[in-house]
């Protein structure tokens, strides 16, 4: 065990995308799929990063997910429109809604774009934020594999559902919400397996219902949903919106992108609204910037420095590793090397290897 390793975001990236290609992916959807990870990475959500790569190149060596991807059109009446990814990438399937949910946003004021038979896309804030650089507000939501139980019962069936939100924010930039309906995304528990550490008592139960800071009893057990009742009435409600509304999977029928051999069936749903359609596009910033003032500008309780709006830590934690670069933590590197021994891309040259630091998880 050397410690955690800092390596370069275009390290990272070129790393990534080198052994997405050499799994037959195209150069330009290895390109964005090696983005999602690093940016993930960069905004301290190492939970959503690299890791997660050798599950994703697993996939599409055991076929479950096709390295070229593909998707036709189901329905398409203007302003909606109906996609099947045929079990391609999620982050090309959800990149390619973002486009034509602009463009028809753009048309008509606003769309909803779905996408059936699609795959896990990393981090929903990803895609939601560009459709925001754009002028538009976006609404994305997605649905994933079982991780916790119905309210009052003790089997998973339903899952973390995630679900975006992302605005312009005049000079602040872009104001975003990105959350599981869980007290935790299931990616910060198998992060907490990857460093070794303890979890966070009310994140999770055993699979016998009984409370557990162990990460791997958590992975087997339950993920507690956040708000109580709230959080499974909304998870409830977003598999509603990307999975049964969509087509695509549902429930028990969604696996998860750590499952090699399965189809996924993950379903999105993205809804762009075109602010100019409603509003001036000065007015609806500078209406931003005030309310961002405001929040902003309250008195700070005890212990607490500083006041963020959505988005802005994630924000400040680029800059700072884009600057410093990104941990990557052993077992993390392990998985990597695996991947380089198996493609013969070359591993990332760290700037430095550190002892005793953990990731930059800010959430």
């Amino acid at each position: 065990m050397v410690g955690p390793r800092v390596v370069s975001a275009g390290e990272l990236r070129r790393f990534a995308s080198q052994t997405a290609q050499g799994h037959g992916v195209p150069v330009e959807d290895a390109d964005l799929l090696a983005d999602t990870l690093v940016t993930a990475e960069l905004w301290g959500h190492a939970s959503h990063g690299m890791l997660r790569l050798p599950w994703y190149l697993d996939r599409i060596r055991a076929g479950s997910t096709a390295a070229r991807t593909s998707e036709s059109v189901v329905t398409d009446s203007g302003a909606l429109l109906v996609l099947d990814g045929h079990d391609g990438l999620g982050q090309v399937l959800t990149q390619r809604a973002c486009d034509i949910g602009v463009e028809r946003a753009k048309a008509h004021g606003v769309s909803a774009v779905a996408v059936r038979n699609s795959g896990h896309f990393g981090t929903a804030a990803y895609f939601t934020r560009q459709v925001a650089e754009q002028g538009c507000v976006a609404i994305l939501a997605t649905n994933a594999s079982p991780a916790m139980a119905p309210w009052g019962g003790r089997e998973k069936v339903i899952g973390t559902n995630p679900w975006s939100i992302a605005a312009p924010a005049g000079r602040y930039g872009i104001a975003v919400l990105d959350i599981a309906n869980t007290a935790v995304a299931r990616g910060k528990i198998y992060h907490a397996r990857e460093t070794g550490t303890r979890i966070p008592e009310g994140w999770a139960a055993s699979a016998d219902g009984v409370a557990t800071t162990d990460p791997v009893a958590a992975i087997d057990g339950l993920i507690l949903p956040m708000a109580g009742h709230k959080g499974y009435i909304i998870s409830f409600m977003m598999d509603v919106l990307a999975g049964v509304l969509t087509g695509s999977g549902f429930g028990s029928d969604v696996v998860g992108p750590y499952v090699p051999d399965r189809r996924s069936g993950v379903g999105h749903l993205l809804l762009t609204i075109d602010i100019a359609a409603m509003s001036d596009a000065e007015l609806f910033d500078s209406r931003m910037e005030r309310l961002v003032d405001e929040v902003k500008s309250v008195p700070t309780a005890a212990g607490v420095d500083e006041i963020f709006f959505p988005g802005e830590i994630e924000d400040r934690a680029a800059a700072r590793h884009g600057t410093e670069g990104v941990r990557v933590v052993d077992r993390t590197w392990q998985s990597m090397t695996v991947l380089a021994d198996r493609t013969g891309v070359p591993l990332p040259g760290a700037v430095a290897a550190t002892q005793g630091v953990t990731s930059g998880e800010s959430a």
